[in-house]
């Protein structure tokens, strides 16, 4: 049996999505696309992850809460939760440890809070994607205590990542997987 999936998506509410990608259209055209489990990553925030796992019931599909967190070192990591009472704990966690900056819509966008009618409510005034309080050390460790799991994003891209940023990998950091691209070199 194939299982499909995606566990890396953005709604509205992160900078780098469109504003039709509201949760409910993003449960659809998974459903569409026979996807059957899903997570929900936006940049920094679960705020819209509630109407998302709401939708993606109504489309028979496991929907994940979590969150795209950029790290004190500009580095994007997956964070996945089982549920999102400790998503959304998590997320408390990370704005009280953060410089939140405030966001600037006409150079990066409004950044929308979107109800479980999949109707705009709100505008998140916090710059998304921007470097939260959470060092690469701290990551897993943090979400580990949330219940959930940290995984490094697109591992093999030029920006944002773990290997780029860093330049290394190191097991101190606790990470035992990676997000990669379609575009990774697997002979590498």
């Amino acid at each position: 049996m194939k299982l499909f999936y995606d566990l890396h998506l953005h709604s509205c509410l992160s900078p780098c999505a469109d504003n039709e990608c509201t949760p409910a259209n993003i449960a659809g055209m998974l459903s569409i696309a026979g996807t059957q489990i899903a997570a929900l990553t936006d940049h920094d925030t679960v705020g819209n992850c509630r109407p998302f796992l709401k939708w993606c019931k109504e489309f028979g599909i496991l929907g994940l809460p979590g969150m795209e967190l950029t790290t004190a070192e500009e580095v994007h990591v997956l964070c996945l939760f089982p549920d999102i009472e400790k998503a959304e704990a998590f997320e408390q966690y990370v704005v009280s440890i953060s410089d939140n900056v405030p966001n600037v819509p006409s150079q990066f966008g409004e950044q929308l809070l979107i109800d479980e009618n999949d109707e705009i409510f709100g505008i998140e005034v916090r710059m998304l994607n921007h470097a939260s309080g959470v060092g690469i050390y701290s990551v897993s460790a943090l979400c580990k205590k949330y219940e959930g799991i940290a995984i490094p994003s697109h591992i093999d891209r030029a920006y944002q990542s773990l290997l780029v940023n860093l330049g290394l990998w190191d097991d101190y950091m606790g990470f035992n997987c990676a997000e990669r691209t379609k575009f990774a070199n697997e002979s590498a």
